[in-house]
């Protein structure tokens, strides 16, 4: 008899490591939802899904693949819900799968910050192990013209007493996020936010329009200045040049990116300075991807 259909609430988006992760979605859409770089969940209306139908999926899910290790809560900031909601779905999921061995989702600083230590480390005692944090920036200037909602102070509050609830933090730095006007201070400043919370795992994305710039543009309530290959790759070598970061693991491998990097901060800041200063200087040797394969 074949099981029954699980249906997702479409489109649908996962961290690049949680590709062998079983997603269930707790909530629909972004709670937020207002960033001006941001189009992933624009065309859904934010809600909670009803527990019933979680726990029924999780019920389903727990025989068609019973061996599952990790699951990743979707959909935008699930960590929005209150610990108690959090809790019970924990509890289901470690119940269903007895060899769930990490649960992790995406989350907002602001949604950590509205609950209590205990909680947490209540939340990481049924093994929710990391949260992905999308930081953008540490520049509170270029926060607030983003219409982000966080600013550099809530940002390290929340990964901090994440951090110290025994939840790790995977965090991500968008490149370009300002244009040319704003580079130099989202640079440094995002760096300052890696130092201050030194997360198990940090990433850079290049800014990208999937509608186009003018439309980006219409959103930023700033002066955006577009910025060449080689102001990304002058914006990357000021973040990097500036962080202070003791076993960091850093990647900056994702489709959007011009220059692949990977590797551990601090262990390998200077080779990495290194690759951006050779392509900076020697761009028709540095092996850097071409524009149509950024945008796959």
């Amino acid at each position: 008899m074949p099981y029954p259909t699980i249906t997702y609430d479409e489109p649908l988006f996962r961290p690049p490591s949680e590709g062998n992760s079983l997603i269930l979605q707790i909530t629909l859409g972004c709670s937020w939802n207002r960033c001006a770089f941001c189009e992933m969940y624009t065309s859904k209306k934010f809600r909670v899904r009803n527990e019933e139908d979680v726990f029924r999926e999780i019920e389903i899910l727990s025989k068609m693949l019973p061996e599952t290790r990790k699951v990743f809560l979707a959909d935008g900031n699930a960590m929005v819900l209150s610990s108690s909601k959090l809790l019970k779905i924990l509890e289901k999921i470690n119940s269903s799968f007895p060899k769930i061995n990490r649960i992790s989702a995406y989350a907002l600083p602001s949604d950590i910050l509205k609950k209590a230590p205990e909680e947490l480390e209540l939340l990481r005692s049924h093994k929710l192990k990391l949260i992905y944090v999308g930081i953008e920036s540490g520049d509170d200037e270029l926060l607030k013209v983003v219409n982000k909602g966080e600013t550099f102070q809530t940002t390290i509050e929340g990964l901090n007493k994440a951090k110290n609830a025994g939840i790790d933090s995977s965090v991500m730095i968008l490149t370009g996020l300002g244009g040319k006007e704003y580079s130099e201070q989202h640079a440094i400043n995002s760096a300052k936010v890696l130092n201050e919370t030194q997360p198990h795992f940090a990433s850079t994305l290049v800014l990208s329009f999937p509608y186009g710039e003018e439309h980006y543009r219409k959103k930023f309530k700033g002066n955006f200045i577009s910025m060449s290959t080689m102001d990304y790759l002058k914006e990357m070598e000021i973040l990097l040049r500036h962080t202070e970061l003791e076993s960091t693991i850093f990647r900056s491998d994702h489709a959007s990116n011009y220059l692949v990097l990977k590797g551990v901060l601090s262990r390998d800041k200077d080779k990495f300075l290194k690759q951006i200063r050779f392509a900076i200087e020697n761009p028709d040797l540095a092996n850097l991807r071409p524009e149509w394969l950024r945008g796959l």
